[in-house]
């Protein structure tokens, strides 16, 4: 499998082989980035500090699953705008993906781990996600396969570590004291991380764009 990044969007940095020489630790942050914002830039600068980690990684879906094509920026625009709103050295926006040739998160992470067996990746979540992790594809290998980080989310926090995969894993969760040494544990193993709640999310951010554009006193473009 090539995992040469596509010449036409992918910077030199952004591709796979020079994302990761080497034995470092890696989290990986997957979505759509519809538009990547302010709070992806905040979890993933608590996952560098609290986990230890050299860099995050985040994983610009060519198309979610689980979410329509309709209303989804072109790839190209969003891993533009990710680069915008990282703002950090140790954190890069990615189009690897694509690159890969994968849809699912359960096969993505396989072949990164493939393609990088010194790498230690981590799984970076918002508690949104585990609540409704059950219903993506294969999601136990997911677990199975290498660490998990879970990051506090507005609301959220209640009903994610009440749902089917904090209780089927629950034995596997490990003291926020640990946090450092995650990348470090064999598979399965998580912990829930919890931060400061940042109000940002990337539907709100689409409704007041659409809310904007639709206003009838908004000035018409020269």
């Amino acid at each position: 499998m090539s995992c040469a990044g596509p010449a036409s969007s992918a910077r030199d940095g952004d591709r796979p082989a020079a994302l990761a020489p080497g034995r470092r630790r890696i989290g990986l942050l997957g979505g759509s980035f519809n538009p990547a914002h302010d709070g992806h830039r905040h979890l993933s600068l608590w996952a560098l500090r609290r986990l230890g980690l050299d860099q995050v990684w985040w994983l610009v879906s060519p198309q979610n699953p689980l979410k329509p094509a309709a209303g989804m920026a072109p790839l190209d625009a969003r891993l533009a705008q990710a680069r915008r709103a990282a703002r950090h050295p140790a954190i890069r926006p990615t189009d690897i993906e694509r690159a890969l040739g994968t849809r699912y998160t359960a096969d993505t992470l396989a072949a990164l781990r493939r393609r990088f067996p010194r790498t230690r990746f981590v799984w970076l979540m918002g508690a949104d996600n585990l609540r409704q992790i059950r219903h993506w594809k294969r999601w136990r290998a997911i677990f199975q396969g290498l660490p998990v980080a879970v990051f506090d989310r507005p609301t959220y926090a209640l009903s994610a570590l009440s749902g089917m995969a904090a209780r089927r894993y629950a034995r596997r969760r490990l003291p926020a004291a640990a946090a450092r040494s995650l990348a470090d544990r064999p598979a399965p193993a998580w912990i829930f991380v919890r931060m400061p709640l940042h109000p940002a999310s990337a539907s709100r951010i689409r409704a007041e764009l659409a809310s904007s554009a639709n206003s009838p006193n908004r000035r018409p473009t020269p």
